[in-house]
């Protein structure tokens, strides 16, 4: 019977792993996750491993292993997880020859569980932490064994530095730095040994174990080198901030000197494998102070040394991973160190020789390894921006060598063009980030020897621009050769704009300012020539080149601090009449135009500079396409619509005052698209598409003006417009059309906008009941759409947001707008029986309870909208929050408690506002009942009693506002200090055994001094929840953390009362 199971096993990972058919694979995974949550799991795994024919069997078993020992809850006893750690090396030394995949996956399993025991103990001994013992008889073995010994530490290091989503990150870095402190120095010297004994043989990296078991120490010293040393856990974007914190304990200098030279001696293979150059990226980035200015001199030469060797001999370099290694590793020597630094080392002057030459091969090169020249520029940004700076004596030599690498980035993306163009590659161009980033370097590098730039750019121009002009007088030139003159003055006109943005004021002269004139001539005419040709044919990368231009001409030459008297004006006024920037503006705003007839579907990217009357007297169809309505465009590419009224209604805001007519004049075209769409709904057969596209662009509209008008008076024009004559057709699309999320989102965002009292816009007069009215709308819709989208039933989780959440997530923020805009007042509902507020706070429950606990985390708007609007509802609405169902208040204090813990600074704050209006309300509570005040309502008893009923929840949140306190980087310490006053006055016994669970858990000469830092926490506390006494609460804690973090710092220790801080 047993062998028929396992045999059953077999079959199912066969077919998991190997079957092309997917009903059958998704069958064998059902049966296998089931396999996987069975109660004798275990020890079918091991008879798996035992027994088991096939390598997919074995990685069932060894993948099972792991998820049984990584879970939180039930996790398996001490003894369970040593044996299983034990076999696992045994299983290993004994087949080192199983397929590559099982040994990957048990060595897994074995990192895993050290991981998550390396605190456990049995008889005073950490059990889990005698990782080199462990190892050791794998090195003294065959090179397979040796490349599996040595894999287990790289992976063990890697997981120890990984922090995962399952367990608590004050967990994570407790291990890590314990791990830090014990371990990891000792594996770094075992592996720079090895690697010595290695590369002191000669090494034949054509045998395959022999460059395996180079490839796993070479990764080995990588893992070590790229710890987290100190928790900051920054994201692989922020690479070139990058310093390697190595702790002092490390302090030699001189080993980091060998190790340098030990990675550089291996480098010098002719077939190199690329960790070597990480390892020395790792080092070059070594934090300056671990050494003295001597060690620091001393290893600077030598790392410079290792990479001129490099570069005189490359065999290395074709390889691209090699290639892309090494221009990080050139980056990172101006990143860590400063010129002055550099230009000292013995043989400067012929390595800047071979970095601009190796630079400048790289840009001609520009199809190879596209992604490493951002390395390449950034060292070249770094030298040209130091220059003014250097104080040393010996020349730096980079007025030779930054002109050339200028001219090489040029004329090497100019040459791309028609390359690009005949060989139908991706074009660099249409990446804006990466264009842009490149440009930024450039600006910098280009300042350096302006004039040399300058020459260089006016003459690629006047070329590209005099042929482009005769190919398009020309009768028989072809379209492909425009083109590629377009891209050529494309990149130009993008560089000139970087290069003028580069400007520095304090280090400019009248020379260079003359020469930017000359440059933006150029564009200037071009700008005239390419407008002239829109009608029949426009380049649409051109143009969004020329807008780019403007927005750098902009910041350095328009504004009160530029000196009217500027070498630019005076030559532009010479060549093209414009004597000063509001005559440069006008050309501008000119452009803006003349971009908006022929380019609306761009409009996003163009209204960021003002469009003036044209616009606000003809903002139709008829004049901007892309506020008509066409038929084969997506509902969502309506967004631009948004934007362009914003800035046409803060334009139209200028002027306004209280004009009624005008402000009836600008919304003509709408007030016209509203009837238009009243008409439709009005007749039983209308076109649905039609009548959609004409109401979402609509809307998108208005919700633009809205936004803009943030002041009463105008605001309150927009409110008679819309209220009450257009309010039913927004509530009719709401109906006909909730399922279609890109028809109801634009409605339900315009409502939420109109609720908004931004800026106080929304006050009414005394006697006007519009915010009454206002808020049964804004009822009426959330109801609407919240009972209807419920009866969709279950949505796909890949549709889940776009079909649902994010509907609902508008809807809580257009309740939270509406409930804390301060416009109505709440009591007068239940006052005259009008079951708008109820019914509106009925529907967001049902929605709240229809979405589960982990999309309120993982959907950042969602939680954001969700948390803000809790806050709002504990603080003014605790009546109706204590009124719920026993589940209900239970659901809402696990969302508080979780998010307690979120990353989102603002979701943790919005937790800690709402937790401490729950918990002066309970204290309230309980106060006046000991005082045996008159029975109060009963729903304020039901909710003490579910309270009661229920401890745990609020301990819960106790021992978390705690464990953040203490030991996380609380970076809103002052709302977590709020709530938890209350939290202690309430649950005075459990505090008390949290503290002393703390305190125990200290090495004992330090428990006197915890023990001391919870005494002065509570000195002079009352037992009351008044200002007075929160706010010298708040000034204790402050004092008690510091003190606490002192205290730990000096210790290894931390909490191990698992069980109370979990």
């Amino acid at each position: 019977n047993v062998s028929r199971g396992l045999a059953q096993l077999e079959i199912l990972c066969k077919q998991l792993y190997e079957t092309t058919d997917t009903a059958v694979r998704h069958q064998a995974e059902k049966a296998l996750v089931e396999f996987t949550n069975s109660p004798d799991c275990l020890s079918k795994c091991q008879l798996l491993l035992e027994r088991g024919s096939s390598s997919y069997s074995q990685l069932l078993a060894a993948t099972c292993l792991s998820k049984l020992v990584s879970r939180t809850s039930n996790p398996l006893p001490l003894e369970q997880r040593i044996d299983i750690r034990n076999y696992v090396l045994n299983y290993l030394a004994t087949r080192p020859k199983l397929a590559a995949f099982v040994t990957q996956a048990l060595i897994q399993l074995y990192a895993r569980i050290t991981k998550l025991g390396w605190f456990d103990c049995q008889k005073d001994d950490y059990v889990f932490r005698n990782v080199i013992a462990d190892v050791t008889r794998f090195l003294q073995d065959s090179v397979e064994h040796c490349i599996i010994g040595v894999t287990i530490l790289s992976q063990l290091t890697n997981e120890i530095n990984q922090a995962d989503t399952t367990h608590p990150l004050t967990k994570h870095r407790k291990i890590a730095s314990s791990f830090r402190d014990s371990s990891l120095f000792d594996i770094f010297t075992l592996s720079c040994n090895l690697l010595k004994q290695a590369s002191g043989k000669n090494l034949n990296l054509n045998d395959e174990s022999q460059h395996g078991l180079l490839m796993q120490l070479l990764k080995l010293s990588y893992n070590c080198l790229n710890y987290d040393f100190i928790g900051t856990s920054t994201d692989e974007s922020s690479d070139d901030l990058c310093t390697v914190q190595i702790p002092t304990s490390w302090r030699s200098g001189s080993r980091f000197l060998h190790s340098a030279a030990l990675f550089q001696f291996i480098s010098f293979h002719p077939s190199v494998p690329f960790p070597v150059l990480s390892c020395l990226v790792q080092i070059a980035s070594v934090r300056r102070s671990l050494f003295n200015n001597a060690e620091r001199a001393k290893f600077l030469s030598h790392l410079v040394d290792g990479v001129k060797r490099i570069l005189a001999n490359p065999q290395c370099l074709p390889d691209p991973n090699n290639y892309h290694e090494f221009c990080r590793l050139l980056a990172r020597l101006k990143s860590n160190y400063q010129l002055g630094e550099l230009v000292k080392v013995e043989n400067y002057p012929e390595v800047i020789r071979l970095i601009a030459n190796f630079t400048v091969t790289s840009l001609q090169h520009w199809e190879f390894a596209p992604n490493s020249v951002h390395y390449l520029l950034s060292l070249w940004q770094r030298l040209a921006a130091s220059v003014p700076y250097v104080k040393a004596t010996e020349p730096h030599l980079l007025e030779t060598y930054t002109p050339e690498v200028t001219k090489a980035y040029i004329t090497s993306r100019l040459e791309s063009v028609h390359v690009i163009l005949r060989d139908g590659l991706e074009d660099p161009l249409d990446d804006a980030g990466l264009v842009q980033q490149q440009l930024d370097q450039l600006s910098t590098i280009g300042r350096c020897e302006y004039e040399k730039t300058c020459a260089l750019l006016v003459q690629l121009f006047d070329q590209a621009a005099q042929t482009y002009q005769e190919l398009l007088q020309s009768t028989n030139s072809s379209a492909a050769d425009i083109t590629v003159q377009e891209g050529r003055l494309t990149w130009l006109v993008y560089i000139i704009g970087a290069v003028i943005g580069g400007r520095v004021s304090f280090a400019s002269t009248d020379e260079q300012d003359a020469m930017d004139g000359e440059l933006v001539c150029r564009v200037l005419q071009l700008m005239n020539l390419t407008d002239s040709r829109l009608a029949q044919a426009g380049n649409e990368r051109l143009e969004l080149a020329m807008l780019s231009f403007f927005e750098q001409f902009r910041k350095i030459y328009i504004g009160d601090q530029v000196q009217k008297s500027s070498k630019l004006y005076r030559r532009l006024s010479e060549v093209l009449g414009l004597n000063d920037e509001t005559m440069v503006l006008s050309v501008f705003i000119g452009k803006i135009i003349t971009n908006l007839k022929y380019w609306g579907h761009s409009v996003r990217k163009l209204v960021k500079l003002s469009a003036v009357q044209f616009m606000l007297n003809n903002h139709t169809s008829e004049h901007f396409s892309f506020l008509g309505i066409n038929n084969q465009s997506n509902l969502s590419d309506m967004r631009c619509r948004t934007t362009f009224y914003t800035a046409l209604g803060r334009l139209l805001m200028v002027d306004l005052g209280e004009d009624e007519d005008q402000f009836e004049q600008f919304m003509l075209p709408l007030t016209a698209a509203f009837e238009t769409v009243a008409q439709m709904l009005s007749t039983n057969t209308f076109n649905e598409q039609e009548a959609k596209r004409t109401l979402v662009g609509l809307v998108r509209d208005l919700r633009g003006i809205a936004f803009a008008f943030n002041a009463k008076t105008s605001f309150m024009m927009l409110f008679d417009w819309i209220y009450p004559a257009y309010m039913p057709i927004l509530q009719r699309a709401i109906e006909l059309w909730y399922h279609d999320p890109a028809c109801t989102t634009p409605v339900l965002k315009l409502m939420a906008e109109l609720v908004h009292n931004r800026s106080q816009r929304l006050q009414f007069d005394v006697s006007s009941p519009n915010g009454i009215l206002l808020f049964r709308e804004t009822s009426k819709m959330i109801t609407t759409y919240g009972n209807r989208i419920l009866t969709l039933g279950e949505v796909p989780k890949d549709q889940v947001y776009g079909v649902k959440l994010k509907g609902v997530s508008v809807c809580f923020a257009m309740l939270k707008a509406v409930l804390s805009g301060n416009y109505v007042n709440f009591g007068v509902f239940r006052l005259y029986g009008d079951d708008a507020l109820d019914n509106a706070l009925q529907t967001f429950i049902k929605l709240l309870l229809s979405i589960p606990h982990s999309d309120l985390l993982d959907y950042p708007k969602l939680s954001q909208s969700f948390y803000s609007l809790l806050e709002v509802l504990t603080q003014d609405h605790m009546n109706f929050i204590a009124s719920l169902e026993p589940h209900v208040v239970m659901y809402i204090l696990s969302s508080i408690s979780e998010g307690l813990t979120a990353l989102d600074t603002m979701v943790c704050t919005g937790c800690c506002s709402s937790l401490d209006h729950i918990v002066t309300y309970l204290f309230k509570q309980l106060s006046r009942s000991t005082k045996k005040r008159p029975a109060p309502m009963a729903s304020d008893d039901r909710f003490l009693h579910i309270m009661q009923q229920h401890p745990e929840m609020i301990q819960q949140m106790l021992s978390t506002v705690l464990n953040i306190i203490i030991f996380e980087d609380c970076r809103n310490q002052w709302s977590m200090s709020r709530p938890l006053l209350g939290l202690i006055l309430l649950n005075e016994k459990y505090f008390a055994d949290l503290r002393n669970s703390i305190v125990n858990s200290q090495p004992p000469e330090k428990q006197q001094a915890m023990h001391l830092c919870f005494e002065n926490l509570m000195e002079g506390i009352e037992r009351n929840l008044l200002t007075k006494n929160r706010d010298r609460f708040t000034q204790n804690l402050s004092v008690f953390r510091r003190e606490v973090n002192d205290s730990m710092k000096n210790s290894t220790y931390g909490v191990n009362s698992n069980d109370m801080m979990s």
